[in-house]
């Protein structure tokens, strides 16, 4: 099951990592406790609208941004999990699927988002 708090999380500590700040930083920045901050990087805590806004503005990143690619990761994700042939993903896409055991791909060419760069799938 994919859960949307975990990448939600994930893409929260990559843009702080980014930046090169500690969650004290940031979590003081937000005027959120540093646990509860640690909690939703983790994707233990579901983040309120109201805390999401408070953490963009205090990494200086629009919410349609984070939001952006908290979507294309869940994309890589539903692809990982929907797949049915591990042969047909390139092993270069195969960290960006985590730990998600990839097997199968549909016949048509697929474009993954991912990040950092487009990658094509295409089914072998």
């Amino acid at each position: 099951m994919i859960l949307l708090r975990r990448l939600l999380g994930d893409v929260l500590r990559r843009q702080r990592q980014r930046q090169g700040r500690t969650l004290r930083e940031v979590s003081s920045s937000a005027r959120v406790s540093l646990g509860y901050l640690s909690e939703v990087e983790r994707g233990q805590k579901e983040a309120s609208s109201e805390l999401l806004s408070a953490i963009c503005d205090a990494l200086d990143v629009r919410m349609s941004e984070l939001m952006r690619e908290v979507s294309d990761e869940l994309a890589l994700a539903e692809l990982a999990q929907s797949a049915t042939a591990t042969e047909a993903v390139p092993a270069s896409v195969r960290p960006m699927l985590g730990s998600v055991s990839v097997t199968g791909v549909p016949p048509e060419r697929v474009t993954i988002k991912a990040p950092t760069e487009a990658v094509d799938v295409v089914a072998a």
